[in-house]
C-alpha cells in the first residue's frame, strides 16, 4: 500500500512538472512584446479575436503543440522557433483560466 501511494505521487509530481514546463519554456515578457509587434498588426488594434484571454491554458496549450493548424502560420516565417515559444508562454501565462489572467493588452 505504501508503495502504491509513493509512486502515484510521482506521478502526480511528474505530471505537475511536466505542465509547468510549458510555462516556463519561453519567456512572457518578450513574448508580450512579440505579440504586441507581430500578432495584434493582422488581429486587430484591440486584437478582441485573438488575446490571452480568448482561451484557456489548456486551448492556448493545445495551439502550441499544433500551431501548424493556426490559420495564420504561413504570415510567421520571421520568426524563430524561440520567438513562438515567447508568445506561447505569454498567451498561456495570462490566459482566461490563469492565476493572473490578462486585463488589457
Amino acid at each position: 500500500m505504501r508503495r502504491a501511494v509513493l509512486i502515484s505521487l510521482c506521478l502526480l509530481c511528474c505530471i505537475l512538472l511536466a505542465d509547468l514546463s510549458f510555462a516556463v519554456e519561453g519567456n512572457t515578457r518578450k513574448g508580450k512584446f512579440l505579440y504586441r509587434k507581430n500578432c495584434r498588426s493582422c488581429h486587430g488594434v484591440s486584437a478582441s479575436d485573438l488575446s490571452p484571454l480568448s482561451k484557456t491554458q489548456a486551448a492556448w496549450k493545445a495551439a502550441a503543440a499544433s500551431h501548424e493548424s493556426i490559420p495564420c502560420v504561413k504570415d510567421w516565417p520571421q520568426l524563430s522557433a524561440g520567438d513562438r515559444a515567447d508568445i506561447f508562454s505569454y498567451l498561456y501565462a495570462f490566459a482566461a483560466d490563469s492565476p493572473t489572467p490578462a486585463k488589457c493588452d
